[in-house]
């Protein structure tokens, strides 16, 4: 098998476990729950790139493929023999290598986050938005950067030829004049029409239409939306002639469009059509890991000439305890009203937060305990997960995290997890012990 990754142009290693771990390959001749948890360490619950590949003659049946899936690894190969194997996984490396390397660029940095949750939907709407011209459809809550996003969907259009980005609030239009902002119209159309308008298909040829919460349109604007992302052809009003469009049509709502075609108030065929690919982004509450990066850029942002761009202990704790019901257009909104009351160089204070976000209970320690935290265990229990087995899962997440948070340094991951480095060397090493470590390559 290395001689065929080899001759197929892929560079491997042996996975070091003392060193933080990058994308790899992990090769096995069985599968059980020490294997799911392999995958789960050295992916780092799916922020790392890991294919699953089996050993020649070894058999997976469909419930083990996708339970590998689950634990983190981002591919598995059913076959495993032979040059196609390597050609495999060299195209399966090169384009997870493309699609991150356009992660770091500056139009996706601007889209701060570091959280699991937010960098894998971030991959996925950077993949998509790169390799295909396909309809996208945005879905989230107020404030989650649905606007941002489809921004990005457009500049990563691979169209040498591409033109602008246009934006159409569907809740803003007035029904009687909503077929002239698509269409246009033609002089004498309607009362008013003194000359000829452009409409948001013809503006939008050649580049990316984006329609803000799409699930306020009307009905009759629903179908002749359909009929235009159909075809590709409209007339403007009171115009005979037809004219054609093209453009990627990226598409936003907060509502749940699904429940609409419920109700009767959104068409089944027009949510297809708009949803070539479907995005849910997460709320600031499900990348809690987010809220201080972001907190930091924005004030860095508003406060560039800051000498100490950071927050004082007490109001990094109150950030992170306090709610965001507007998600993080809320942060921001703080952020920005703080940053109005800081005067003088050095970090934000607490004298620095409004008195109206003054917390009603001291920040403790002991509230770390989120909902998603008491709903993991909840869940494992209703699978038969033990005692004993939930804790040790616990203590390796900590450890993984830790780790993570200090860039592999074992040092400095002891000093937050309160052990002595010897200790958490010790627990590593009886991990992999309880995990195997043969077998495993790392490109």
């Amino acid at each position: 098998m290395l001689d065929w990754l080899s001759d197929g142009g892929v560079a491997t290693q042996s996975l070091d476990f003392a060193a933080p771990a990058d994308d790899g390959i992990i090769c096995f001749s069985h599968i059980d729950d020490e294997l799911y948890e392999l995958v789960r360490e050295v992916s780092s619950n799916k922020a790392k790139r890991v294919l699953a590949v089996p050993i020649a003659g070894v058999q997976i049946d469909s419930a083990q493929a996708w339970q590998l899936r689950l634990a983190g690894a981002s591919d598995v190969l059913l076959r495993s023999s032979g040059p196609e194997m390597a050609q495999t996984v060299k195209a399966r490396f090169d384009r997870w290598h493309v699609v991150d390397e356009l992660i770091q660029a500056p139009s996706v940095k601007k889209l701060v986050g570091e959280s699991p949750a937010w960098q894998a939907t971030l991959r996925q709407i950077v993949e998509v938005g790169r390799f295909t011209n396909a309809a996208v459809l945005l879905i989230g809550e107020s404030g989650t950067g649905k606007e941002m996003v489809g921004r990005l969907v457009h500049e990563l259009d691979p169209r040498a030829s591409r033109n602008d980005l246009v934006t159409v609030d569907c809740s803003t239009l007035v029904p009687e004049l909503s077929g002239s902002e698509f269409f246009g119209h033609e002089r004498g159309a309607f009362t008013g029409a003194v000359g000829t308008r452009d409409g948001a298909f013809e503006e939008a040829n050649g580049g990316t239409l984006f329609l803000d919460e799409v699930g306020e349109l009307s009905p009759a604007m629903q179908a002749q939306l359909l009929r235009v992302v159909q075809e590709g052809t409209y007339k403007r009003v009171g115009s005979n002639t037809w004219r054609r469009s093209d453009f990627r049509l990226v598409s936003a709502t907060n509502r749940d469009l699904l429940q609409s075609i419920s109700n009767g108030q959104f068409r089944h065929d027009l949510y297809h059509r708009i949803g070539g690919w479907i995005f849910r982004l997460p709320p600031l509450r499900e990348r809690h890991e987010d809220v201080l990066p972001l907190a930091c850029h924005f004030l860095r942002a508003l406060l560039p000439d800051l000498s100490v761009a950071d927050f004082d202990p007490p109001v990094r704790e109150y950030l992170l305890q306090r709610p965001y019901p507007g998600n993080v257009r809320d942060l921001r909104q703080l952020i920005v009203r703080i940053c109005s009351r800081h005067v003088g160089p050095g970090p934000i204070t607490i004298g620095d937060l409004p008195d109206d976000e003054h917390p009603t209970e001291i920040p403790s320690k002991d509230n770390w305990r989120l909902p998603e935290f008491e709903r993991s265990i909840a869940h494992a229990l209703s699978l038969g997960v033990g005692l004993k087995e939930i804790s040790q899962a616990a203590a390796d997440a900590a450890t993984r995290i830790a780790v993570e948070k200090g860039n592999g340094s074992l040092r400095d991951a002891a000093r937050r997890l309160g052990v002595t480095d010897r200790a958490l060397q010790m627990r590593r090493a009886a991990k992999r012990h309880r995990n195997g470590d043969g077998g495993q390559l790392s490109e």
